[in-house]
């Protein structure tokens, strides 16, 4: 099991499901000789070449087009967007097309694409290029939507992506590409719609996703110091949801905190709450909190921005509140 970045699990997969099956090719703005904005694709046109590495001009609803209909026709299309800001100009092709086509037409053809988009603040992007815009997403039936948190989920949710008859949109925080951990060699092939839990505890679940897990993972470290037992839930897919996995652990703990990226209101924490509501009422010692960014179009001056996203300082003060309000260790 070699210990590799991110970027380096992604970039892994897409070359090994490209030799795996030669339906699979790359489309999006240079993603060839460029060799991506993040470096995700080096290598590949000169190993593939242009008819299965296909650079495009600045034009996203075109080639989210041209994906959606090689799709239909069998292919394997991974679109990569620059950013999840940039995807908002093929939002018609994507919600209106690839999303319905497999219901609208009985489904006689589906939409076997993959897109891959970077997103997320923290390196100075300023406002059009630090959005979680993922909920946009994750609130359309017909789309598959998921967010990996460490390398060896990156390698088998994008294998998985890849591999699915439906179109998936596979989300990637910037911050978590330099980011590394173990992966295990060989084909691995994760279950959408399936959660994870990094972290056992009894005494409170923190539910989080992507670069959140992180975050939490530290946090409960801290706690674990102080005798407290906090038990992580990686969501790993947006939609699907794994409701069962997390509604279990709070059904455990007693205690439960989103901790997100993107704004708090109406985004996956809200989702994840009312689900919580839902499926573990009746075991909750204390109302469910929430920790997300602050409500404002995140700043281009550093201090703002990283004041504006949630960090460890943030969600540990919440744990502590929800502790504190249910006497716990009392």
């Amino acid at each position: 099991m070699a210990e590799i970045s991110y970027r380096q699990a992604l970039h892994d997969t897409l070359r090994s499901e490209m030799q795996r099956d030669e339906n699979v090719f790359l489309i999006g703005e240079e993603i060839g000789i460029f060799e991506g904005s993040y470096k995700i694709t080096a290598g590949l046109l000169a190993e593939f070449g242009p008819m299965r590495v296909r650079d495009t001009p600045i034009a996203e609803e075109g080639f989210a087009g041209v994906a959606i209909g090689a799709a239909m026709l069998g292919l394997r299309p991974v679109v990569e967007f620059m950013t999840i800001n940039f995807s908002l100009l093929a939002l018609d092709q994507i919600v209106n097309h690839a999303a319905k086509i497999h219901a609208m037409f009985g489904g006689q053809s589906s939409i076997p694409m993959v897109i891959r988009t970077p997103g997320g603040g923290g390196q100075q992007l300023a406002a059009t290029h630090s959005q979680n815009l993922e909920v946009w997403y994750a609130h359309v039936p017909g789309l598959k939507v998921v967010a990996p948190s460490n390398p060896a989920d990156a390698k088998s949710l994008l294998t998985a992506a890849i591999r699915d008859d439906d179109p998936v949109l596979v989300l990637e925080n910037l911050s978590l590409y330099n980011t590394k951990g173990e992966v295990p060699d060989g084909e691995q092939l994760a279950e959408i719609g399936t959660a994870a839990v990094p972290r056992e505890g009894n005494d409170l679940t923190v539910i989080t996703y992507s670069r959140g897990v992180r975050i939490a993972l530290e946090v409960a470290a801290e706690f674990a110091k102080d005798g407290v037992s906090i038990e992580v839930v990686d969501l790993r897919s947006l939609r699907p949801l794994d409701r069962r996995t997390f509604c279990e652990s709070v059904r455990k703990t007693s205690r439960a905190v989103v901790l997100e990226d993107d704004w708090l209101s109406y985004g996956i924490g809200a989702e994840v709450a009312a689900s919580v509501q839902e499926g573990a009422f009746d075991y909750l010692d204390a109302p469910v909190r929430r920790v997300a960014a602050a409500e404002i179009p995140l700043p281009y001056s550093k201090p703002l921005e990283l004041a504006s996203l949630p960090d460890g300082a943030a969600l540990s003060k919440v744990i502590r509140e929800v502790l504190d309000a249910t006497r716990f260790g009392r």
